[in-house]
């Protein structure tokens, strides 16, 4: 089956058929006590249905249960509906699968600080596993947004502020997920297209100011890469809208872009209810009905979560002319072309209830999730103090120092879910649905017995009262070192102090952590701050005052056992800031990567950032040398190698990150100080020496010019290899000597080679 079959079942399908196939039901309206309910199902279902939303998002299901309701649902749309098309089923899965009892991985923005696409790869194969055995067929991730304002909540969701790191990572999340065949694969979902990471003031939902250049170099660089390249299978419209268009009515994104210039045959889904949001919200449409037309005529072919606009309003709109059926049936074909990719039609297979308990959370993913977590740690600061050696007394202090849920980001199961939640005075508190290694108790499975581990709270995230310094303080004149755990909480919609809706005026360090650490400060003992947040803090102050900083984002469920790890040295440390830190808010954008125009000094405070991007600290040393470029002269379409040396002069093992940036400095258009346009994490003995190779295409010299051709320009071009965007160890250059106007991509990343 192909395109006359699907195109023969689209000929036969009555029009509710087809409006019921561009349609989602969420899965808990088709629940009753606990139960699939055939009258719940003999409503919404009659006439078949596109997606099931969230079968496994009810906070009081058990997953054996769930998988029950799953296979019901399949079986009532196989047996009892005219045409017996089977449902898609997706969930969430940014830092693992949304789902009670399933592993929980760092958050994306600590996916981004490993600068491996190796590991994002690895996580997202055991995220397919786990999905696809119990039923599920859609995954609503990898975001792929560009964040330059830290203000925005949900900076944690995202691989950081380059558009090459995130392609880089986006692509290898979605080769995990998928597979290399739908049929046992899950459908990646790269959202939110897109510029959705520049709202305006850092508001969520808040209008993008951005031209169509830097659109295009910027913020849909990583989308084509998804599409041209990791050929992601659904695409998701973001909230917010770009010089007056909501990206939901959007046909230049949703059709232009990426159906004609990209090439795109997969599905659009909706973001959960932004097709009514364009008369709710951004007023564009004036109903439901004008919302639907408005919304599939851009490009959108499921409207998720439930049915709404989709639904009666936009039968109503081709009945009354308002919506030519072709295009319906256009949107149609399409879903049912994935459906058959993802095998539905090959016959239903339920799932047994029994996999549940050896699918989710397995010992190899724990595993997995700890090599994760620690390659994701990166460390911001060392005067000396790290790792901990002799030490015989420890003070643990702070408000994320116990709670194990801390370490999860906004789209874990136990944090997102509504219902998992209860409330402590003004904290939420979350149902530990799977075991969770807290910074405490990672600290004291590492220390034994041979080092006291001493703990007090001192003071809540954000709540004002200052009443547990005296506790801190105290516990801290007790010990030789104080391991301060600090930071933010991930949520959602205010719930937190980071995460989806959860935006922030300033990037200071919540409540009174600040003022504890300054207390604690004048005890005149070593101070090492771990930070558990979800996006660049301003730590000016930390950084002047305090021996160590230690970044872990949101490391998951085996958080605590990897910071402990980095502390005392069981781990060598080679994270790199995905992220660029600013001194002071006020500097926001510090993003690494601007135009020379935007580097001029404040009053008080000059551009540049606290910690720029792809900093991080080992406990080891690397020198690099021996830079050759060849050809020094590129004459037409040649590939650039650019080659060097690395050793490890340390007397430890480490890693470290390689970066490659390129400079135009001459050119028709302003272009950025630097880009990244490569970086490979090397494994070093202590004293070994390796050679790396990149090999450089036209594709990463190209940009778009004032007519908007890509193109390569003849000049200088200057090469920067360092171990950060600041820190640049050897540099060089070659040339080019024609014009070149680039039709086409072959090449979306440069390779690398290590000898």
């Amino acid at each position: 089956m192909r395109n006359e079959e699907i195109a023969a079942i689209v000929q036969q399908m009555t029009l509710e058929e087809k409006v019921a196939q561009l349609c989602a039901v969420h899965a808990n309206r088709l629940v009753e006590g606990g139960r699939f309910s055939v009258e719940k199902a003999e409503a919404l279902l009659r006439h078949g249905i596109g997606q099931i939303t969230r079968l496994f998002g009810d906070p009081h299901a058990d997953p054996a249960k769930t998988v029950e309701v799953g296979n019901a649902i399949q079986e009532f749309l196989k047996t009892k509906t005219r045409l017996g098309i089977p449902a898609m089923v997706h969930e969430e899965c940014l830092s693992g699968a949304m789902m009670k009892k399933a592993t929980v991985f760092p958050q994306a923005i600590g996916l981004g600080s490993t600068f491996s696409p190796n590991l994002v790869e690895r996580m997202t194969a055991a995220i397919r596993r786990q999905m696809r055995s119990l039923g599920v067929h859609q995954g609503l991730a990898p975001v792929l947004d560009i964040p330059r304002d830290p203000r925005w909540g949900r900076t944690e969701e995202t691989f950081g502020e380059d558009p090459y790191l995130v392609s880089r990572m986006g692509a290898a999340y979605i080769r995990g997920l998928q597979g290399e065949d739908f049929r046992q694969g899950v459908v990646a979902t790269a959202k939110h297209f897109t510029a959705y990471g520049i709202s305006e003031g850092g508001r969520n939902l808040g209008p993008a100011r951005v031209g169509e250049r830097e659109l295009r170099e910027v913020f849909l660089s990583p989308f084509e890469v998804a599409v041209r390249e990791a050929k992601v299978g659904s695409v998701m419209n973001a909230y917010h809208e770009i010089d007056g268009v909501p990206c939901a009515a959007s046909s230049f994104l949703l059709t232009r872009i990426l159906r004609e210039e990209w090439g795109f045959e997969g599905i659009v889904v909706s973001d959960y209810e932004a097709i009514p949001m364009l008369f709710t919200f951004h007023r564009v449409a004036k109903d439901a009905k004008d919302a639907a037309v408005r919304a599939l005529c851009a490009g959108i072919d499921i409207e998720l979560p439930d049915i709404d606009c989709y639904g009666e309003p936009l039968l109503l709109a081709v009945r009354e002319g308002l919506l030519s059926e072709a295009v319906l049936d256009e949107a149609v074909r399409r879903v049912l072309t994935m459906k058959y990719l993802l095998g539905l039609f090959d016959g239903f297979s339920p799932v047994d209830p029994a996999v549940v308990a050896s699918t989710l959370d397995t010992e190899e993913d724990r595993k997995l999730a700890l090599e994760i977590a620690q390659a994701s740690m990166v460390l911001l600061k060392n005067d000396g103090i790290l790792p901990l050696q002799g030490v015989k007394t420890l003070a643990v202090i702070g408000p994320n120092a116990a709670e194990g849920l801390h370490l999860h980001g906004d789209y874990s199961y136990s944090v997102h879910i509504p219902g998992v939640q209860a409330w402590r005075g003004k904290e939420a508190v979350w149902e530990e649905v799977v075991k969770t290694v807290s910074v405490l108790e990672g600290i004291k499975n590492r220390a034994g017995m041979n080092v006291e581990v001493l703990y007090a709270r001192g003071c809540d995230l954000s709540h004002p009262s200052c009443e547990g310094f005296t506790e801190a303080l105290e516990v801290a004149r007790r010990s030789e070192v104080i391991i301060a755990v600090m930071g933010e909480r991930a949520g959602v919609m205010k719930q937190s102090i980071s995460g989806e809706g959860s935006d922030r005026t300033d990037l200071a360090l919540p409540g009174v952590q600040r003022e504890l650490l300054k207390e604690l400060r004048k005890l005149g003992k070593p101070i090492v701050l771990v930070l558990v947040n979800g996006r660049a803090l301003e730590l000016s102050w930390e950084a002047e005052n305090l021996s160590a900083i230690l970044e872990a984002w949101y490391p998951g469920e085996e958080g605590g056992n990897a910071v402990a790890a980095v502390l005392f040295g069981d781990y060598n440390p080679a994270g790199r800031l995905p992220v660029s830190f600013p001194k002071e808010s006020g500097q926001i954008p510090v993003y690494y990567n601007r135009k020379p125009s935007a580097f001029s000094d404040y009053l008080t405070v000059d551009a540049q950032a606290l910690f720029p991007f792809g900093h991080g600290l080992s406990y080891t040393r690397f020198e690099y040398r021996d830079l050759q470029i060849t050809p020094q002269t590129v004459h037409f379409l040649e590939k650039v190698l650019v080659s060097f040396k690395v050793k490890n002069v340390g007397d430890r093992d480490g890693e470290e990150v390689v970066q490659l940036y390129l400079h135009d400095p001459v050119a028709s258009l302003a272009r950025p100080v630097k880009e990244l346009k490569g970086f490979v994490r090397l494994k070093l003995r202590a004293g070994e020496e390796r050679t790396v190779q990149f090999v450089l295409f036209p594709e990463q010299l190209a940009f778009y010019d004032e007519y908007l051709r890509f193109v390569v320009e003849p000049g200088t071009f200057e090469v920067m290899i360092g171990a950060s965007s600041e820190d640049i160890r050897l540099s060089g250059n070659f040339t080019v000597e024609r014009e070149t106007v680039l039709t086409r991509y072959r090449h979306f990343a440069s390779e690398v080679f290590v000898q």
